[in-house]
């Protein structure tokens, strides 16, 4: 089964939902989309795949979006995969491409949905939410 996450490792959800993987038993391929971003085609992908619209898969906080005038509503997809491409850190992220599908992982639990092994055992995201009980329960 290959796994792969559109990964920005300064991300506290980017980094929980890879440990999710990694506990799941998969070591997944790892794209750091602010060094290696995806091409407009696979971009478009998997946002049509994730089921978004491409203003959902805009990340707007901590980033040029407000500067860049991107909060108009007059403008075209294609202006803002134009943007997007610019500027990788405009791509919401983690994106997680698996066998059972594709999300945008925000917040990085929605990656259980797409894992073929969800029961991964007790897990505390970084700030200390605990997702996962010692039971196996999903608390979220």
């Amino acid at each position: 089964m290959t796994v792969t996450i559109y990964h920005n490792p300064e991300c506290g959800t980017a980094r929980n939902t890879l440990a999710m993987i990694r506990q799941s038993g998969v070591e997944p391929v790892v794209i750091d989309y602010g060094s290696n971003p995806p091409t407009r085609a696979r971009l478009q992908q998997l946002i049509a795949d994730a089921g978004l619209t491409l203003r959902q898969a805009i990340r707007q906080k901590d980033t040029p979006y407000a500067e860049l005038g991107l909060d108009d509503p007059a403008l075209s997809d294609d202006a803002l995969l134009d943007a997007m491409l610019a500027h990788p850190i405009l791509i919401n992220r983690p994106f997680v491409e698996t066998p059972r599908g594709v999300r945008l992982c925000r917040p990085s639990e929605v990656v259980l949905d797409i894992l073929e092994n969800p029961a991964i055992g007790h897990f505390t995201k970084e700030d200390g939410e605990i997702i996962i009980d010692s039971q196996g329960r999903r608390l979220v």
